[in-house]
């Protein structure tokens, strides 16, 4: 996929900034090719981790549902459904448009329900999961050890269901680089700061995404 120049530029601003990082370069042009052809479908990106990783999840779709750095203008023809609708001057001024995303896990009655229930401790993300996803969608589990046995429970359930499973890790990529469709590898050497590599990778591919369909500074 060819970049735009703010897609160039923000990537740039990546390397020159954290030099380190380079050698993720291609794979997170990968990674930003397959969610653009995701939202093109209409499809979902599905995000676990645990701890750390969970924060990261919550975080990066806080950045995809509304603007992050751009001015992301809702269409006119909903602008127009919104006008005849109680708030709708209101909604039509003030909403922006997002890509969909959801962090697995944040429902607490489904999660708490679905390990009460099942004697299996680490399926709640794969059986949030497995209600929630089709065909076409992408699930991207996040570990600095690549590991993480509930997020690989996920990674099997999204490939069955016909999505794509994407693995964020750090540099030995654990067992979800061998299970995963597509794998990350981040460098560093504690879980702390491999951590830090990965707020930089998914904050350039936030930032990536968003240049792709929309120019205005916020």
């Amino acid at each position: 996929m060819k970049l735009n120049d703010i897609e160039q530029t923000i990537l740039c601003e990546m390397t020159e900034r954290r030099p380190d990082l380079s050698v993720c370069r291609d794979d997170l042009l990968h990674l930003h090719t397959m969610l653009i052809e995701c939202f093109e479908r209409d499809g979902t990106l599905y995000l676990c981790g645990n701890g750390g990783s969970y924060a990261d999840c919550i975080h990066i779709v806080g950045e995809l549902c509304k603007s992050f750095e751009r001015k992301r203008p809702v269409p006119n023809a909903l602008v127009d459904k919104l006008r005849t609708l109680p708030f709708g001057e209101t909604l039509a001024t003030h909403l922006e448009s997002g890509f969909r995303a959801h962090a697995l896990g944040c429902n607490g009655a489904l999660k708490t329900a679905i390990e009460n229930d099942c004697p299996e401790c680490d399926i709640a993300f794969a059986q949030e999961l497995n209600a929630l996803a089709r065909s076409g969608d992408v699930l991207m589990a996040l570990s600095t050890s690549g590991n993480a046995r509930n997020c690989r429970m996920a990674m099997s359930v999204a490939r069955a269901q016909g999505c794509t499973a994407v693995a964020l890790t750090g540099p030995k990529g654990g067992e979800m680089y061998l299970e995963a469709d597509f794998c990350v590898r981040a460098p560093g050497d504690t879980t702390k700061t491999v951590q830090e590599s990965h707020q930089v990778l998914w904050h350039t591919l936030c930032l990536l995404i968003e240049a792709h369909y929309y120019l205005e500074i916020r």
